[in-house]
């Protein structure tokens, strides 16, 4: 797709300056000049509809772990810390559990308006560069948390490279930030598409079919073997669309078309709860939320994208 970077978390231009990570001394001044985005818990510190930064040495950063070296915003060093073990106040608003969590907590030493929130929630309403940065955030500070012990020997790992390495001083190994390459799938049938929907999500909403690829497995071969899978159903020809950082936890979806062979929908109740084609004159009441039963997948999510954009003819 000619549009493909227009996605959510896609196409800021970013630089990554990844030339720095090798020198302390040009990090440690970098960051003396630069903003520090803190992300609590998963949840990115917000400003209204932009990242919240503050500049290093800001008391909200008392309980600051990893620092990571998020790259270089037109002439200002980008960091992010993981400042989860500090503890809202007693009567502060509660993390809610489930599909998303809309509670904002909020700092004592930062102003009313900043506050902790679910990524989910304000990816829409951030610019594509702040966007870019919290998902990069997010989902390096998630791996540093989830890998803090070497998968080699089991000792406990250390930072370095500017928070995109993780060391070993026990065994000598060298670990890296995970990525999950994951496909989903725009699958097609004459004026139908095929949504599914899985049993943890909120009542009505469906989505495109995805799947984790898996090893030794291309792209193509994923989504054939995932659609039939969860659907029963056969796909012939597939070709690539676009592409979306996913944070949540640190995924890579690679979004596809593909054409079916078939039309009978066999579900996996282990994967799906239901699956149903759905026409394009049905889609388009979905996506405006006029549906009565079927609600759309969330926008900034790489499904709601594909899904637009094939309504509107624009995946060349």
């Amino acid at each position: 797709m000619r549009i493909a970077e227009r996605v959510t978390f896609g196409g800021s231009g970013l630089n990554r300056a990844a030339e720095l990570r090798r020198d302390p001394q040009a990090l440690a001044a970098a960051l003396d000049r630069g903003g520090v985005l803190p992300v609590w818990r998963g949840k990115p510190l917000i400003a209204g509809n932009a990242a919240g930064w503050v500049p290093a040495g800001h008391p909200v950063l008392a309980h600051a772990g990893t620092m990571v070296f998020l790259g270089i915003d037109d002439g200002v060093p980008r960091f992010a810390a993981d400042i989860s073990d500090w503890s809202p106040e007693a009567g502060a608003e509660a993390v809610e559990a489930g599909f998303f969590d809309p509670s904002v907590q909020r700092h004592p030493a930062l102003d009313e308006g900043f506050g902790f929130a679910e990524l989910r929630g304000v990816m829409t309403e951030l610019s594509a560069r702040d966007a870019e940065l919290a998902a990069t955030a997010k989902a390096v500070l998630h791996w540093h948390r989830s890998h803090a012990f070497c998968a080699t020997c089991g000792a406990r790992s250390e930072p370095a490279q500017g928070g995109w390495q993780r060391d070993c001083a026990a065994c000598g190994a060298h670990h890296f930030p995970r990525t999950d390459p994951v496909v989903i799938m725009l699958v097609t049938r004459g004026n139908s598409v095929l949504l599914g929907r899985s049993p943890a999500w909120p009542e009505g909403m469906y989505s495109l079919l995805a799947g984790f690829v898996e090893p030794g497995e291309t792209l193509e071969a994923a989504v054939r073997r995932e659609v039939f899978e969860e659907a029963g159903i056969r796909c012939g020809e597939v070709g690539y669309l676009a592409s979306q950082p996913w944070p949540f936890p640190a995924s890579l979806m690679f979004g596809a078309r593909a054409e079916a062979l078939d039309e009978a929908i066999t579900v996996d109740p282990q994967e799906l709860e239901h699956a149903l084609w759905v026409t394009r004159e049905e889609m388009v009441a979905v996506m405006a939320g006029l549906h009565p039963v079927i609600k759309p997948a969330r926008r900034g999510a790489i499904a709601h994208f594909i899904l637009e954009n094939w309504l509107a003819d624009r995946l060349d």
